[in-house]
């Protein structure tokens, strides 16, 4: 069963419609600057995506319970808050944009042919 992660959870008002990028950073973490640039250009170009930053230092509990062993690591939420990918390290835009696409296509509903 998947990992499930809410709103609440991450100090967010809402999850994104159809994803939501988490990134997990740390305060002199080089990597984290380039990667919540890269995730902020992601979300910003796909509708209903939402990008939330936790700053792992201060959220310690929530760092142990998903395992984040170093930062950035970032994980793929679907629409229902379900973690479907997981990275670590700063990621590439075009691997971002292959992850949301796999998140939201798991997610959707399977359409079944007309008559």
């Amino acid at each position: 069963m998947a990992i499930r992660l809410t709103a609440q959870e991450l100090g967010v008002q809402a999850l994104g419609e159809r994803a939501s990028l988490v990134q997990f950073s740390s305060a002199f973490c080089q990597p984290c600057r380039a990667t919540r640039r890269v995730l902020a250009e992601v979300a910003a170009m796909v509708p209903g995506v939402a990008h939330v930053e936790i700053d792992a230092e201060a959220r310690l509990e929530l760092v142990r319970r998903m395992a984040v062993h170093s930062t950035p690591t970032v994980l793929v939420l679907d629409a229902s808050g379900a973690v479907v990918r997981r990275a670590a390290g700063q990621p590439r835009k075009a691997d971002v944009i292959a992850a949301l696409g796999a998140a939201v296509a798991e997610a959707a509903p399977a359409v079944s042919p007309e008559p």
